[in-house]
């Protein structure tokens, strides 16, 4: 089994890299590599793409290397592969970002990434740092991990999706956040699960033993 952490020159990838490689040598799982190759993406068994910084940026950055989007399309919709998005690269699965302005996203689930807009001003933004999840719903990814277990946030902006069904998990800033989405074979996170100690390895694990 070959999990693929798609280089796009936006994403936290040696720290994400060394989470993934250790859960798979944990689980035995497979190999674990980060690749910018469309080839090897499209043929990946398991991809991930993270996402650090603005929706336009990180969208512009994967559409910029020729044929990467595609390889990402062909694993993850075509070949219904298993795919986790973090951050922004969940984000991006969205129909369009709000960011500074509308970027179209991939369209893969509905809904749109809005500005966090707490209801206490005292609350700042961005959202940074250890909040506890609640889970919305049962999903494979999520399993093991509880309502009120903590997972770590740096962001701006939310995914609003346009069916609540596709929210598996949110969290609290003065209002609920979307923390994680699922449909089918795709899975995203708000939350950086390389970062999030127990819970994001737990998440991890999880990821590389799923079978949608």
């Amino acid at each position: 089994m070959t999990c693929v952490i798609v280089d796009y020159d936006s994403g936290n990838l040696h720290s994400a890299l060394k989470s993934f490689q250790r859960m798979a040598a944990e689980t035995g799982a497979g190999e674990v590599v980060v690749s910018s190759d469309p080839e090897t993406v499209a043929g990946a068994e398991r991809v991930v793409l993270p996402g650090v910084g603005a929706f336009a940026d990180c969208r512009a950055g994967l559409m910029a290397r020729p044929g990467l989007y595609e390889a990402v399309a062909e694993a993850a919709i075509a070949r219904a592969r298993p795919f986790l998005g973090i951050c922004v690269g969940m984000q991006l699965m969205a129909e369009r970002g709000l960011e500074h302005g509308e970027t179209p996203g991939f369209g893969w689930m509905a809904g749109e990434v809005v500005p966090i807009r707490p209801g206490d001003p005292a609350l700042k933004v961005p959202h940074m740092g250890w909040n506890a999840l609640e889970i919305d719903r049962e999903h494979p990814l999520l399993a093991g991990i509880a309502s009120g277990d903590h997972a770590y946030f740096v962001h701006s902006y939310h995914f609003r999706a346009a069916d609540p069904g596709l929210v598996a998990a949110h969290t609290d800033h003065g209002g609920p956040v979307t923390a994680a989405v699922a449909r089918d074979n795709l899975f995203g996170t708000q939350f950086h699960p390389e970062k999030s100690q127990k819970t994001g390895l737990r998440l991890i694990a999880n990821f590389l033993a799923w079978r949608p």
